[in-house]
Protein backbone atom coordinates (compact mmCIF):
# COMPACT_ATOMS: atom_id res chain seq x y z
CA UNK A 1 0.00 0.00 0.00
CA UNK A 2 1.08 3.59 -0.42
CA UNK A 3 2.45 5.61 2.52
CA UNK A 4 -0.35 7.44 4.33
CA UNK A 5 2.19 10.14 5.21
CA UNK A 6 2.36 11.08 1.53
CA UNK A 7 -1.39 11.69 1.54
CA UNK A 8 -1.05 13.89 4.65
CA UNK A 9 1.98 15.86 3.46
CA UNK A 10 1.40 16.11 -0.30
CA UNK A 11 -2.18 15.20 -1.26
CA UNK A 12 -1.93 17.13 -4.54
CA UNK A 13 1.18 15.16 -5.52
CA UNK A 14 -0.51 11.85 -4.72
CA UNK A 15 -3.53 12.87 -6.80
CA UNK A 16 -1.30 13.75 -9.75
CA UNK A 17 0.66 10.48 -9.48
CA UNK A 18 -2.39 8.24 -9.14
CA UNK A 19 -4.20 10.29 -11.78
CA UNK A 20 -1.66 8.91 -14.25
CA UNK A 21 -3.26 5.55 -13.51
CA UNK A 22 -6.80 6.84 -13.92
CA UNK A 23 -7.54 6.98 -10.19
CA UNK A 24 -10.14 9.59 -9.25
CA UNK A 25 -8.83 12.37 -6.97
CA UNK A 26 -12.01 11.89 -4.94
CA UNK A 27 -10.58 8.63 -3.59
CA UNK A 28 -7.52 10.44 -2.30
CA UNK A 29 -9.76 13.09 -0.73
CA UNK A 30 -11.86 10.39 0.95
CA UNK A 31 -8.72 8.75 2.28
CA UNK A 32 -7.52 12.07 3.65
CA UNK A 33 -10.89 12.78 5.27
CA UNK A 34 -11.05 9.39 7.00
CA UNK A 35 -7.43 9.69 8.09
CA UNK A 36 -8.14 13.12 9.61
CA UNK A 37 -11.25 11.76 11.34
CA UNK A 38 -9.28 8.80 12.65
CA UNK A 39 -6.51 10.98 14.08
CA UNK A 40 -8.99 13.44 15.61
CA UNK A 41 -11.01 10.67 17.27
CA UNK A 42 -7.81 8.96 18.44
CA UNK A 43 -6.59 12.20 20.02
CA UNK A 44 -9.92 12.75 21.78
CA UNK A 45 -9.94 9.16 23.00
CA UNK A 46 -6.40 9.44 24.34
CA UNK A 47 -7.24 12.66 26.18
CA UNK A 48 -10.31 11.00 27.67
CA UNK A 49 -8.29 7.98 28.77
CA UNK A 50 -5.75 10.27 30.39
CA UNK A 51 -8.61 12.03 32.23
CA UNK A 52 -10.02 8.69 33.42
CA UNK A 53 -6.57 7.69 34.67
CA UNK A 54 -6.24 10.99 36.54
CA UNK A 55 -9.72 10.57 38.06
CA UNK A 56 -8.77 7.09 39.28
CA UNK A 57 -5.80 8.62 41.04
CA UNK A 58 -8.06 11.29 42.59
CA UNK A 59 -10.60 8.66 43.71
CA UNK A 60 -7.88 6.71 45.51
CA UNK A 61 -6.61 9.92 47.13
CA UNK A 62 -10.13 10.97 48.27
CA UNK A 63 -10.76 7.57 49.86
CA UNK A 64 -7.45 7.69 51.71
CA UNK A 65 -8.62 11.02 53.15
CA UNK A 66 -12.03 9.52 54.08
CA UNK A 67 -13.92 11.68 51.56
CA UNK A 68 -16.35 9.01 50.36
CA UNK A 69 -18.79 11.55 48.95
CA UNK A 70 -16.07 13.14 46.82
CA UNK A 71 -14.75 9.72 45.78
CA UNK A 72 -18.21 8.59 44.65
CA UNK A 73 -18.73 11.79 42.63
CA UNK A 74 -15.41 11.26 40.89
CA UNK A 75 -16.24 7.60 40.24
CA UNK A 76 -19.57 8.61 38.65
CA UNK A 77 -17.72 11.03 36.35
CA UNK A 78 -15.30 8.25 35.45
CA UNK A 79 -18.21 5.97 34.49
CA UNK A 80 -19.70 8.69 32.26
CA UNK A 81 -16.33 9.19 30.60
CA UNK A 82 -16.12 5.43 30.09
CA UNK A 83 -19.36 5.49 28.10
CA UNK A 84 -18.05 8.37 26.00
CA UNK A 85 -14.82 6.46 25.55
CA UNK A 86 -16.68 3.46 24.15
CA UNK A 87 -18.31 5.74 21.57
CA UNK A 88 -14.91 7.16 20.62
CA UNK A 89 -13.45 3.64 20.40
CA UNK A 90 -16.11 2.76 17.86
CA UNK A 91 -15.42 5.96 15.88
CA UNK A 92 -11.69 5.24 15.84
CA UNK A 93 -12.23 1.65 14.72
CA UNK A 94 -14.63 2.73 11.98
CA UNK A 95 -12.35 5.47 10.65
CA UNK A 96 -9.24 3.28 10.80
CA UNK A 97 -11.08 0.50 8.99
CA UNK A 98 -12.05 2.92 6.22
CA UNK A 99 -8.47 4.15 5.97
CA UNK A 100 -7.12 0.61 5.70
CA UNK A 101 -9.75 -0.43 3.14
CA UNK A 102 -8.94 2.57 0.95
CA UNK A 103 -5.19 1.99 1.28
CA UNK A 104 -5.67 -1.65 0.27
CA UNK A 105 -7.76 -0.59 -2.72
CA UNK A 106 -5.49 2.14 -4.06
CA UNK A 107 -2.80 1.06 -6.55
CA UNK A 108 0.88 1.86 -6.24
CA UNK A 109 2.30 5.21 -7.28
CA UNK A 110 3.84 4.65 -10.73
CA UNK A 111 7.48 5.28 -11.44
CA UNK A 112 8.22 8.60 -13.09
CA UNK A 113 9.89 6.58 -15.86
CA UNK A 114 6.75 4.58 -16.68
CA UNK A 115 5.16 5.86 -19.91
CA UNK A 116 1.78 7.55 -19.61
CA UNK A 117 -1.24 5.87 -21.14
CA UNK A 118 -4.70 4.49 -20.54
CA UNK A 119 -4.35 0.88 -21.69
CA UNK A 120 -2.41 -1.74 -23.67
CA UNK A 121 -2.57 0.36 -26.83
CA UNK A 122 -0.25 2.89 -25.15
CA UNK A 123 2.45 0.39 -24.13
CA UNK A 124 5.87 1.05 -25.65
CA UNK A 125 7.94 -1.59 -27.47
CA UNK A 126 11.50 -0.67 -26.53
CA UNK A 127 13.41 -3.45 -28.32
CA UNK A 128 13.05 -6.77 -30.03
CA UNK A 129 15.27 -9.79 -30.70
CA UNK A 130 16.47 -10.48 -33.27
CA UNK A 131 16.35 -6.98 -34.69
CA UNK A 132 15.35 -8.10 -38.18
CA UNK A 133 11.98 -9.62 -39.05
CA UNK A 134 12.13 -13.42 -39.03
CA UNK A 135 10.67 -15.37 -41.90
CA UNK A 136 8.55 -18.41 -41.01
CA UNK A 137 7.76 -21.29 -43.34
CA UNK A 138 4.20 -22.44 -44.03
CA UNK A 139 4.77 -25.62 -41.96
CA UNK A 140 5.51 -23.37 -38.94
CA UNK A 141 2.21 -21.56 -39.38
CA UNK A 142 0.25 -24.43 -37.80
CA UNK A 143 -1.25 -23.66 -34.36
CA UNK A 144 0.14 -25.57 -31.40
CA UNK A 145 -3.20 -27.18 -30.51
CA UNK A 146 -3.19 -28.90 -33.91
CA UNK A 147 0.48 -29.88 -33.61
CA UNK A 148 -0.08 -31.17 -30.08
CA UNK A 149 -2.98 -33.34 -31.15
CA UNK A 150 -1.11 -34.69 -34.20
CA UNK A 151 1.92 -35.64 -32.08
CA UNK A 152 -0.09 -36.90 -29.11
CA UNK A 153 1.61 -34.49 -26.71
CA UNK A 154 -1.35 -32.22 -25.84
CA UNK A 155 -4.78 -33.60 -24.95
CA UNK A 156 -7.15 -30.70 -24.41
CA UNK A 157 -10.25 -32.88 -24.65
CA UNK A 158 -9.27 -35.13 -21.77
CA UNK A 159 -8.04 -32.17 -19.73
CA UNK A 160 -11.49 -30.59 -20.09
CA UNK A 161 -13.12 -33.91 -19.22
CA UNK A 162 -11.12 -34.07 -15.98
CA UNK A 163 -11.34 -30.46 -14.83
CA UNK A 164 -13.24 -28.31 -17.32
CA UNK A 165 -12.18 -26.08 -20.17
CA UNK A 166 -8.84 -24.24 -20.02
CA UNK A 167 -7.22 -26.99 -17.94
CA UNK A 168 -4.69 -28.55 -20.36
CA UNK A 169 -3.37 -32.08 -20.15
CA UNK A 170 0.13 -32.80 -21.49
CA UNK A 171 1.32 -36.26 -22.52
CA UNK A 172 4.61 -37.97 -23.25
CA UNK A 173 7.19 -35.59 -24.66
CA UNK A 174 4.76 -32.73 -24.16
CA UNK A 175 4.81 -33.36 -20.42
CA UNK A 176 8.55 -33.95 -20.40
CA UNK A 177 9.10 -30.66 -22.23
CA UNK A 178 7.40 -28.78 -19.38
CA UNK A 179 9.59 -30.53 -16.83
CA UNK A 180 12.69 -29.80 -18.90
CA UNK A 181 11.87 -26.11 -19.17
CA UNK A 182 11.49 -25.75 -15.41
CA UNK A 183 14.75 -27.59 -14.70
CA UNK A 184 16.57 -25.55 -17.35
CA UNK A 185 15.35 -22.25 -15.89
CA UNK A 186 16.06 -23.21 -12.27
CA UNK A 187 19.60 -24.24 -13.21
CA UNK A 188 20.04 -20.95 -15.08
CA UNK A 189 19.18 -18.97 -11.93
CA UNK A 190 21.07 -21.19 -9.48
CA UNK A 191 24.18 -18.99 -9.62
CA UNK A 192 22.46 -16.18 -7.72
CA UNK A 193 19.00 -17.25 -6.54
CA UNK A 194 18.10 -19.67 -3.74
CA UNK A 195 15.63 -22.28 -4.93
CA UNK A 196 12.47 -22.58 -2.84
CA UNK A 197 9.54 -24.99 -3.14
CA UNK A 198 6.75 -23.09 -1.38
CA UNK A 199 3.26 -24.37 -0.53
CA UNK A 200 0.68 -24.09 -3.32
CA UNK A 201 -2.11 -23.04 -0.92
CA UNK A 202 -1.68 -19.90 1.19
CA UNK A 203 -3.56 -17.91 3.79
CA UNK A 204 -5.50 -14.75 3.02
CA UNK A 205 -2.89 -12.48 4.63
CA UNK A 206 -0.29 -13.95 2.28
CA UNK A 207 -2.40 -12.91 -0.71
CA UNK A 208 -3.03 -9.49 0.82
CA UNK A 209 0.72 -8.89 1.19
CA UNK A 210 1.31 -8.85 -2.57
CA UNK A 211 -1.87 -6.95 -3.45
CA UNK A 212 -3.74 -9.95 -4.91
CA UNK A 213 -6.38 -9.44 -2.22
CA UNK A 214 -8.80 -7.87 -1.92
CA UNK A 215 -8.67 -6.48 -5.47
CA UNK A 216 -8.33 -9.74 -7.42
CA UNK A 217 -10.41 -12.12 -5.33
CA UNK A 218 -12.62 -12.96 -8.34
CA UNK A 219 -9.53 -14.10 -10.29
CA UNK A 220 -8.30 -16.51 -7.62
CA UNK A 221 -9.33 -20.00 -6.53
CA UNK A 222 -10.47 -20.03 -2.90
CA UNK A 223 -10.76 -23.14 -0.72
CA UNK A 224 -13.46 -21.72 1.53
CA UNK A 225 -13.54 -24.57 4.04
CA UNK A 226 -9.93 -23.88 5.06
CA UNK A 227 -9.76 -20.21 3.99
CA UNK A 228 -6.80 -21.00 1.75
CA UNK A 229 -6.05 -19.68 -1.73
CA UNK A 230 -4.42 -21.48 -4.64
CA UNK A 231 -1.45 -19.33 -5.61
CA UNK A 232 -1.74 -17.38 -8.87
CA UNK A 233 2.06 -17.05 -8.94
CA UNK A 234 5.01 -18.03 -6.75
CA UNK A 235 5.46 -14.31 -6.11
CA UNK A 236 2.74 -14.66 -3.46
CA UNK A 237 4.44 -17.11 -1.06
CA UNK A 238 7.97 -15.91 -1.84
CA UNK A 239 7.13 -12.30 -0.93
CA UNK A 240 5.76 -13.40 2.44
CA UNK A 241 8.73 -15.63 3.26
CA UNK A 242 10.06 -12.76 5.41
CA UNK A 243 6.71 -11.19 6.30
CA UNK A 244 6.86 -9.30 9.61
CA UNK A 245 10.66 -9.57 9.81
CA UNK A 246 13.47 -7.03 10.12
CA UNK A 247 16.46 -8.04 8.00
CA UNK A 248 20.04 -6.83 8.19
CA UNK A 249 21.10 -4.52 5.34
CA UNK A 250 24.19 -6.64 4.74
CA UNK A 251 21.92 -9.62 3.98
CA UNK A 252 20.27 -7.75 1.10
CA UNK A 253 19.44 -8.38 -1.61
CA UNK A 254 17.58 -11.59 -0.82
CA UNK A 255 17.22 -13.55 -4.09
CA UNK A 256 14.72 -16.40 -4.41
CA UNK A 257 13.45 -18.60 -7.22
CA UNK A 258 10.69 -21.21 -7.36
CA UNK A 259 8.95 -23.50 -9.80
CA UNK A 260 5.25 -23.95 -9.08
CA UNK A 261 1.90 -24.53 -10.63
CA UNK A 262 -0.15 -21.32 -10.85
CA UNK A 263 -3.93 -21.02 -10.78
CA UNK A 264 -6.06 -18.21 -12.24
CA UNK A 265 -9.75 -18.11 -12.99
CA UNK A 266 -9.24 -15.76 -15.96
CA UNK A 267 -12.67 -14.31 -15.20
CA UNK A 268 -14.19 -12.57 -18.17
CA UNK A 269 -11.89 -14.32 -20.63
CA UNK A 270 -14.57 -16.48 -22.24
CA UNK A 271 -14.27 -16.37 -26.00
CA UNK A 272 -11.06 -14.30 -25.86
CA UNK A 273 -7.84 -16.12 -26.82
CA UNK A 274 -9.02 -19.29 -25.12
CA UNK A 275 -7.92 -21.82 -27.74
CA UNK A 276 -5.08 -24.14 -26.90
CA UNK A 277 -2.66 -22.76 -24.32
CA UNK A 278 -3.21 -19.07 -24.95
CA UNK A 279 -5.25 -18.61 -21.77
CA UNK A 280 -5.46 -21.37 -19.17
CA UNK A 281 -6.55 -21.79 -15.56
CA UNK A 282 -3.46 -23.79 -14.51
CA UNK A 283 0.10 -23.45 -15.76
CA UNK A 284 3.67 -24.03 -14.59
CA UNK A 285 6.04 -21.12 -14.07
CA UNK A 286 9.49 -20.37 -12.71
CA UNK A 287 9.61 -17.13 -10.72
CA UNK A 288 12.55 -15.02 -9.60
CA UNK A 289 12.08 -12.57 -6.73
CA UNK A 290 14.24 -10.15 -4.78
CA UNK A 291 14.05 -8.10 -1.59
CA UNK A 292 16.37 -5.11 -1.82
CA UNK A 293 17.29 -1.68 -0.58
CA UNK A 294 15.92 1.23 -2.64
CA UNK A 295 19.42 1.78 -4.00
CA UNK A 296 19.79 -1.85 -5.12
CA UNK A 297 16.36 -2.03 -6.78
CA UNK A 298 17.07 -0.42 -10.20
CA UNK A 299 20.08 -2.65 -10.86
CA UNK A 300 18.16 -5.74 -9.81
CA UNK A 301 15.23 -4.83 -12.05
CA UNK A 302 17.58 -4.61 -15.03
CA UNK A 303 19.31 -7.88 -14.07
CA UNK A 304 16.07 -9.82 -13.69
CA UNK A 305 14.85 -8.58 -17.05
CA UNK A 306 18.15 -9.58 -18.63
CA UNK A 307 17.86 -13.06 -17.14
CA UNK A 308 14.39 -13.56 -18.62
CA UNK A 309 15.60 -12.27 -21.98
CA UNK A 310 18.59 -14.63 -21.95
CA UNK A 311 16.29 -17.62 -21.46
CA UNK A 312 14.29 -16.59 -24.52
CA UNK A 313 17.46 -16.16 -26.56
CA UNK A 314 18.75 -19.56 -25.42
CA UNK A 315 15.43 -21.06 -26.49
CA UNK A 316 15.72 -19.33 -29.87
CA UNK A 317 12.38 -17.54 -29.64
CA UNK A 318 11.74 -14.20 -31.27
CA UNK A 319 10.62 -11.73 -28.62
CA UNK A 320 10.05 -8.09 -27.83
CA UNK A 321 10.32 -6.04 -24.62
CA UNK A 322 7.30 -3.88 -23.78
CA UNK A 323 7.37 -1.02 -21.27
CA UNK A 324 3.89 -0.98 -19.72
CA UNK A 325 2.14 2.36 -19.55
CA UNK A 326 0.62 3.67 -16.33
CA UNK A 327 -2.89 2.59 -17.38
CA UNK A 328 -1.82 -1.03 -17.91
CA UNK A 329 0.38 -1.55 -14.86
CA UNK A 330 -0.63 -4.16 -12.32
CA UNK A 331 -2.07 -2.58 -9.19
CA UNK A 332 1.01 -3.26 -7.06
CA UNK A 333 3.61 -2.34 -9.67
CA UNK A 334 5.53 0.91 -10.03
CA UNK A 335 7.25 -0.19 -13.26
CA UNK A 336 6.82 -3.34 -15.38
CA UNK A 337 8.46 -4.72 -18.50
CA UNK A 338 6.61 -7.49 -20.34
CA UNK A 339 8.34 -9.99 -22.59
CA UNK A 340 6.28 -11.22 -25.52
CA UNK A 341 7.36 -14.19 -27.63
CA UNK A 342 6.13 -14.61 -31.19
CA UNK A 343 4.16 -17.77 -32.02
CA UNK A 344 3.93 -18.15 -35.82
CA UNK A 345 1.17 -20.76 -35.78
CA UNK A 346 -1.10 -18.45 -33.78
CA UNK A 347 0.39 -15.39 -35.49
CA UNK A 348 0.42 -13.64 -32.12
CA UNK A 349 2.80 -12.04 -29.69
CA UNK A 350 2.29 -13.95 -26.44
CA UNK A 351 3.11 -12.47 -23.05
CA UNK A 352 5.48 -14.94 -21.39
CA UNK A 353 6.99 -12.80 -18.62
CA UNK A 354 6.36 -9.72 -16.52
CA UNK A 355 9.34 -8.25 -14.66
CA UNK A 356 8.17 -5.75 -12.07
CA UNK A 357 9.47 -3.38 -9.43
CA UNK A 358 6.97 -2.68 -6.64
CA UNK A 359 8.92 -0.05 -4.65
CA UNK A 360 7.89 -0.42 -0.97
CA UNK A 361 4.18 -1.02 -1.77
CA UNK A 362 4.18 -4.76 -1.03
CA UNK A 363 6.69 -4.48 1.81
CA UNK A 364 4.41 -2.05 3.63
CA UNK A 365 1.54 -4.52 3.38
CA UNK A 366 3.80 -7.40 4.48
CA UNK A 367 5.82 -5.39 7.04
CA UNK A 368 9.23 -6.41 5.67
CA UNK A 369 11.98 -4.05 6.77
CA UNK A 370 15.73 -3.91 7.08
CA UNK A 371 17.99 -2.28 9.64
CA UNK A 372 20.47 0.09 7.95
CA UNK A 373 24.10 -0.82 8.59
CA UNK A 374 24.73 2.85 9.42
CA UNK A 375 22.17 2.68 12.21
CA UNK A 376 18.79 4.27 12.64
CA UNK A 377 15.22 3.04 12.42
CA UNK A 378 14.26 0.04 10.23
CA UNK A 379 13.40 0.85 6.60
CA UNK A 380 10.94 -0.90 4.29
CA UNK A 381 12.56 -3.08 1.64
CA UNK A 382 11.74 -2.84 -2.05
CA UNK A 383 10.36 -5.96 -3.74
CA UNK A 384 10.89 -7.10 -7.33
CA UNK A 385 9.80 -10.18 -9.20
CA UNK A 386 9.74 -11.65 -12.67
CA UNK A 387 8.50 -14.66 -14.59
CA UNK A 388 11.52 -16.50 -15.91
CA UNK A 389 9.56 -18.00 -17.47
CA UNK A 390 5.86 -18.99 -17.71
CA UNK A 391 5.70 -22.22 -19.68
CA UNK A 392 2.26 -22.66 -21.26
CA UNK A 393 2.81 -20.04 -23.94
CA UNK A 394 6.51 -20.84 -24.24
CA UNK A 395 5.50 -24.46 -24.91
CA UNK A 396 3.10 -23.21 -27.59
CA UNK A 397 5.71 -21.01 -29.26
CA UNK A 398 8.40 -23.72 -29.18
CA UNK A 399 6.32 -26.39 -30.91
CA UNK A 400 5.15 -23.92 -33.56
CA UNK A 401 8.61 -22.48 -34.25
CA UNK A 402 10.25 -25.92 -34.12
CA UNK A 403 7.82 -27.67 -36.46
CA UNK A 404 9.47 -29.27 -39.51
CA UNK A 405 8.07 -30.17 -42.93
CA UNK A 406 7.41 -33.79 -41.91
CA UNK A 407 5.35 -32.71 -38.87
CA UNK A 408 8.06 -33.45 -36.29
CA UNK A 409 9.19 -30.77 -33.85
CA UNK A 410 12.82 -29.87 -33.22
CA UNK A 411 13.36 -28.44 -29.74
CA UNK A 412 16.25 -26.15 -28.70
CA UNK A 413 19.55 -27.90 -28.09
CA UNK A 414 19.89 -26.29 -24.63
CA UNK A 415 17.05 -28.57 -23.50
CA UNK A 416 18.87 -31.73 -24.61
CA UNK A 417 20.38 -32.53 -21.19
CA UNK A 418 16.89 -32.33 -19.66
CA UNK A 419 15.26 -34.47 -22.35
CA UNK A 420 17.52 -37.49 -22.17
CA UNK A 421 19.57 -36.21 -25.10
CA UNK A 422 16.72 -36.24 -27.63
CA UNK A 423 15.38 -32.89 -28.82
CA UNK A 424 13.12 -34.24 -31.57
CA UNK A 425 9.43 -35.02 -31.16
CA UNK A 426 8.47 -37.49 -33.89
CA UNK A 427 5.02 -37.92 -35.44
CA UNK A 428 3.08 -40.93 -34.21
CA UNK A 429 3.28 -43.98 -36.47
CA UNK A 430 0.38 -44.32 -38.87
CA UNK A 431 -2.24 -46.85 -37.79
CA UNK A 432 -2.19 -50.24 -39.52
Amino acid sequence: MIDIRLVREDPAGVKRALGRRGVSPDLVDRLGDFDSASRLATGQRDELRARVKEISRQVALARRKGDEHGAEALAAESRQLGVAGSVLDAEVDRAQSEVRDLLLALPNIPSEDAPDGTGPQDNVVIRRWPEGQRVYEPFQRVPHWTIGEELGILDLERGARLSGSMFPLFRGMGSRLLRALSAFALDSHADAFEEIRPPTLVRSETMVATGHLPKFSDEAYHVERDDLWAIPTAEVPLTSLHRGEILAEEDLPVRLTASTACFRREAGAAGRDTRGLLRVHEFDKVEILALATPEQAPGLHAEMLARAEKLLKDLGLEYRVVDLCTGDLGASSARTFDLEAYAPGCDQWLEVSSVSWFSDYQARRASIRYRPSSGGSPVLVHTLNGSALAWARIWAALVEVGRRPDGSVALPEVLGPYLGGSTLIQPRPAAG
